[in-house]
């Protein structure tokens, strides 16, 4: 039997994830790590500094583990909300397994600086895949090790596939309902975690995982998927950049050609690829071409001028062996973007060259650029 940390959300992936585990023998521990801003207490709160054993709820074992109780803080809307944390609660009572909740805010607060400064930047973000990175694998796996778990798991939907020579590493592969799959998020996580990880809900279908839920009784069964980012949870991206930075980045916008057809009021507002919300009336689809930060400007295009077939990417994380040379593979340029085949050159000082065998549109710097081999996930960048 292995100790294995478990992210419990309060959602039904992870729901189930946990009833999984612990039929198959675990120790599981859920953790809900709170990382938005301080609303209201909705669970008793133990003084900074105290310890729980972690075997049980109320283990008097001197040889159990223990877990030290940060002050526990409710939170804003999002996917780690006060309503998630009780649910989450709620499963693990149920299930009868010790749970948890840790004050991540000062962490997450390199997230929010960073989303921001992104958009600021003229870039498009994305903060789940950097949360992926800093916490949910990052600070996620260091508390794991102070207790002594084995494993660290989560709901998402993708597998560790066992390496088939004896000493090969395991490889990241996608989750089995495409439709879910989530393996392209994770692109950023330092390989040496992948012996550690486990993916409960990878191998099921979206469906699958909520029949269980049904049949386990979680009331989390028909609970929506968050869908929103966790701290911007009205979707207003911009209000949420302005209110932190208070920059002015209003400017001009002008076509490919440096024809000046409008005013904006902020870059925060735009991201390559962006077509609503313009306020230019062109006479055709205008989109957005790039977004130039040194002068203020956005500029937009046609479609055609949207295409792009090459592009760099930096920042470079492997879960293969360092590629030597260029290789083939596919390319997926944003979550829910069709790979497309490419050749990739890895390039030093951790740079990515991308060609691709077609255009694709809206290839936005900031997001990610992930190569798959088949379901593999091979590595990736960010676009420059």
């Amino acid at each position: 039997m292995s100790r294995v940390v478990l992210a419990m959300s309060g959602g039904v992936d992870s729901s189930v994830s946990a009833a999984l585990l612990k039929e198959q023998g675990h120790d599981v521990v859920g953790l809900f790590m709170r990382h938005g801003q301080p609303h209201e207490s909705v669970c008793e709160t133990t003084p900074a500094g105290a310890t729980i054993a972690a075997g049980s709820r109320a283990s008097n074992s001197p040889s159990a583990a223990v877990l030290p109780i940060l002050p526990q803080l409710a939170h804003k809307q999002g996917c780690c909300t006060a309503a998630d944390a009780h649910d989450a609660r709620r499963v693990a009572d149920l299930l009868d397994i010790p749970f948890y909740a840790l004050n991540f805010e000062p962490q997450f607060a390199r997230i929010i600086d960073y989303f921001v400064d992104e958009y600021t930047s003229g870039r498009t973000p994305n903060p789940c895949v950097v949360c992926n990175n800093w916490l949910k694998f990052g600070a996620l796996w260091d508390y794991a090790e102070g207790i002594g778990a084995d494993y660290i798991a989560t709901g998402h939907y993708a597998r560790i596939v066992a390496a088939e020579a004896p000493r090969g590493a395991p490889a990241l592969c996608r989750g089995i309902d495409g439709t879910k799959d989530q393996a392209y998020v994770l692109f950023g996580i330092d390989r040496n975690l992948l012996p550690k990880l486990v993916f409960p809900v990878g191998t099921l279908k979206k469906s699958e995982v909520r029949s269980r839920a049904c049949e386990l009784g979680l009331r989390v069964a028909d609970k929506k998927d968050s869908q929103e980012i966790c701290f911007v949870p009205d979707h207003d991206y911009a209000r949420f950049v302005r209110e932190k930075r208070r920059a002015d980045t209003s400017g001009e916008i002008v076509t490919t050609s440096g024809r000046v057809v409008g005013r904006h009021e902020g870059l925060e507002n735009f991201t390559v690829g962006q077509r609503k919300g313009l306020r230019v009336a062109m006479g055709e689809r205008y989109f957005v071409v790039r977004i130039e930060p040194a002068t203020r400007r956005v500029v937009i295009g046609t479609r055609d001028e949207l295409a792009v077939r090459e592009f760099f990417a930096k920042g470079a994380n492997w879960l293969i062996d360092d590629p030597q040379g260029e290789f083939r593979c596919d390319v997926k340029i944003r979550y829910l973007s069709t790979p497309v085949s490419a050749t990739v050159t890895p390039l030093s000082g951790g740079r990515i060259h991308f060609a691709l065998d077609e255009p694709k549109h809206g290839v936005a710097p900031g997001q990610a650029a992930v190569c798959f081999d088949g379901d593999r996930v091979l590595g990736g960048g960010w676009i420059e």
